[in-house]
């Protein structure tokens, strides 16, 4: 399935039930389920692999109605009601993206993904955000006559198969080597879970952990 409507309707009462949290927080997490399956029905149309979609992060994404986002801290919308959180800061936040969007007040914070790090204990918001009055829907062009006046802070093409680019142009890691590494946790994984043990259980929770470092 990847109509959202189509979605909504049919899980939104249970999750709300099941889940206890607020009606935006559900529906964001539908549509984010129905981009990753639309991902997945894309790569079948172009004669490419692909498998079920897993979430393995802990992850959830706020907006301005499930989130007051703050230059300091955020307000974000719980089971438990509303929760307060400071968030961690440089000493000197000049030349940093902290310095150049966050505490800078030409920018405003359109939707975020608070992230939830296992081996660290620690969440990082991932904001996104925008120039405070600008067209929501305008979009750079690559021949725009400002392009030379914009912060580029780096976007992944796939260039010759790596893994990630980074803002300043550097490549990393090999794509192909993930990708086969992720089918074998696939494989060993749809193997565990067909024994429905509490060892397989607790096998496949820690391989989860593996795979996501």
């Amino acid at each position: 399935m990847t109509s959202k409507r189509k979605a909504e309707n049919a899980l939104y009462e249970r999750l709300r039930n099941e889940t206890e949290l607020t009606a935006n927080l559900v529906q964001k997490g539908i549509r984010r389920a129905i981009e990753a399956i639309k991902s997945g029905v894309a790569r079948l149309k172009n004669g490419e692999t692909t498998s079920q979609p897993h979430f393995d992060a802990w992850s959830i994404v706020y907006d301005k109605r499930s989130a007051t986002f703050h230059r300091d801290h955020v307000s974000l919308s719980t089971v438990n009601g509303r929760v307060e959180c400071d968030y961690v800061l440089p000493a000197d936040p000049e030349e940093t993206p902290i310095g150049d969007y966050l505490l800078n007040e030409d920018y405003e914070f359109r939707m975020s993904t608070l992230q939830y790090d296992r081996h660290s204990e620690s969440f990082y918001l991932h904001a996104r955000m925008r120039r405070t009055g600008s067209d929501e829907q305008e979009q750079p062009t690559a021949d725009s006559s400002d392009t030379k006046h914009r912060t580029v802070l780096g976007v992944d093409l796939n260039v010759d198969g790596s893994l990630a680019v980074t803002s300043t142009g550097a490549f990393i890691g090999n794509a192909d080597e993930a990708n086969h590494r992720h089918r074998e946790f696939e494989k060993t994984r749809g193997s565990m879970q067909q024994a429905g043990t509490r060892s397989a259980h607790l096998s496949i929770q820690s391989m989860n952990d593996r795979e996501h470092r």
